[in-house]
């Protein structure tokens, strides 16, 4: 008999081991460096720490570009504030602003005129568009060139200038919008490379809890604007520009030296020498000793090799390419972005529409609609930790459009109408935070940053409708703002629906191995099916 045959199964194995796909990359930098840290997670939140200043720049113009209180002047029989509801019928000589002109663009360029409110709401736009424009052509930058946090270091900062410029420069509303416009093309790759590099700092266990704390600080940048902008409530609109461009601009240099690079990032572009340094400085906040784990590095360059091999390159719109060739990811894209356009729609648009709460002073209604991301990020939380993504989308849609339909219903002034809009608002954060997870997990870690991105590009999509939908729904009817906004997210809701549910599964680091395992699972599925109904038999 053959030596081959008598041979124990355990030596003829260790003799010929079979050329099984190298382990998981984010399996084997975690295993290099150690679990995480506690000074390894601060460092991820000071990088989730940049959705602050995101916030900050989103909804600044929700009091720049208000328009001020107004009132009678002398004993004039034409001016009735209570049966005026603009002041543009008036003779100038009748009515003055509560505050000095300059607290608004709005009542500094005399703005607040129908046909020139419209313009208004346009100003908005343009920094959607903006933002829209930069995802775009910045949004695989992060994946080929510069790197998550080259990406992620000089967005804020040229965000921060943009600002900047915007309070010294824009002397009329055109240059305003052009700024605004330029603010938004930086900004589009912010929220994107945050949640992407914060979470591949950290080992899987804590990935959760860093996007959570990226939602908390985006929470604490949308509460501190009511905050600052009472504070300067009879200051230049332009000072609030400067407060909330100059810190970002500090953080972004402190972020320079402090962030680390992300170590996948650094393997899968072949710059091997800068992952190990990266690994080390890691694994040294983690007490973890790299002597004697330095094998590892050779597999995980094995692994990093096959994935560039599959990818097709490291080209800028590399990324794009490889998704679309594969049918399966532009399903799964295409629904999920879907989803995402009336969540963006209705999550930009109501901060837009704050003097819809029941009559409210701004401050206080922004304040209300800042407060309500507190418990979104708490439920977000509970959600991506213990409820199935699918199942939380459509029911967070549903819920938010029912909110947004009764709106309509409801006379503006009644307490009912108020708690009715911060549940649909409550519904429609926690939305948004969940598709933003569940897009990370339906397609591989290399192609994480440009899909996330484009499903951010979705949303702001939304936004760049949305405060023409206010505007219409101010100067018209509700049915127009509250009336599109449900409507819109009911229906963008379903397209969840349609995706695959990922709560649990193992991330994939290729289209490949993501191919292989949805064919294992299409012919598993029957078959443990057939074996559950055999054994109920």
């Amino acid at each position: 008999m053959d030596d081959t045959a008598t041979a124990p199964l355990l030596t003829s194995h260790k003799a010929k081991p079979s050329p099984a796909r190298p382990s998981s990359i984010d399996s084997l930098i975690e295993t290099y460096i150690g679990d995480t840290g506690s000074l390894q997670l601060l460092k991820a939140v000071f990088v989730a720490f940049a959705w602050a200043f995101d916030a900050q720049q989103v909804f600044v113009s929700v009091f720049t570009d208000a328009a001020p209180p107004w009132h009678c002047v002398g004993n004039s029989s034409s001016c009735t504030a209570a049966a005026m509801a603009s002041p543009c019928a008036l003779p100038p000589d009748t009515w003055a602003w509560d505050l000095p002109a300059y607290t608004s663009v709005v009542s500094e360029w005399a703005l607040q005129c129908a046909g020139l409110a419209a313009l208004v709401s346009l100003l908005a736009s343009s920094f959607f568009a903006g933002c829209l424009a930069g995802g775009f052509l910045l949004t695989t930058v992060a994946d080929s060139r510069l790197g998550r946090k080259r990406t992620l270091v000089a967005s804020p900062a040229s965000m921060s200038v943009a600002g900047v410029l915007t309070a010294f420069f824009a002397r009329n509303v055109w240059a305003y919008a052009a700024l605004r416009f330029v603010a938004g093309f930086a900004r589009s790759v912010v929220g994107t490379c945050t949640l992407v590099l914060s979470t591949e700092l950290v080992g899987k266990r804590w990935r959760d809890v860093v996007s959570v704390a990226a939602f908390l600080c985006y929470t604490l940048g949308f509460l501190s604007l009511p905050l600052l902008a009472f504070a300067l409530r009879e200051a230049s609109w332009r000072s609030l520009y400067l407060w909330i461009s100059v810190p970002c601009l500090c953080y972004a240099v402190v972020l320079c030296f402090l962030a680390h690079e992300s170590p996948r990032w650094l393997l899968l572009r072949g710059r091997t020498q800068e992952a190990v340094e990266t690994l080390h400085k890691i694994a040294s906040l983690n007490g973890m000793s790299t002597t004697d784990t330095t094998s590892l590095l050779s597999t995980t360059v094995d692994a990093c090799n096959i994935v560039r091999e599959e990818e097709g390159g490291g080209g800028m719109f590399a990324t794009v390419r490889t998704m679309s060739e594969r049918p399966w990811a532009i399903r799964r894209l295409a629904a999920i972005m879907a989803a995402g356009f009336g969540v963006g729609m209705v999550y930009f648009g109501m901060p837009l529409g704050v003097g819809n709460l029941g009559g409210s002073s701004i401050y206080l209604s922004t304040t209300y609609n800042a407060v309500a991301e507190v418990p979104s990020a708490v439920l977000s939380w509970l959600l991506i930790a213990r409820a199935n993504r699918r199942g939380s989308v459509v029911a967070l849609a549903m819920a938010a459009g029912a909110c947004s339909l009764a709106c309509v219903a409801i006379p503006q002034q009644e307490g009912t109408r108020i708690g009715a809009e911060l549940v649909f608002f409550l519904s429609t954060c926690t939305a948004y935070d969940v598709i933003l997870v569940y897009a990370i997990e339906l397609l591989p870690t290399s192609v994480w940053n440009t899909a996330v991105g484009m499903v951010r590009q979705a949303m702001v999509l939304g936004g760049v409708a949305a405060p023409v939908l206010v505007a219409l729904g101010r100067a018209r009817s509700s049915v127009w703002s509250f009336g599109v906004f449900g409507i819109a997210i009911c229906c963008s809701g379903l397209f969840a629906a349609c995706l695959p549910e990922t709560r649990g599964r193992t991330m994939s680091d290729t289209m490949e191995e993501e191919e292989e395992r949805n064919s294992m699972e299409s012919v598993s599925g029957p078959i443990a099916k057939y074996a559950n109904s055999s054994d109920l038999v």
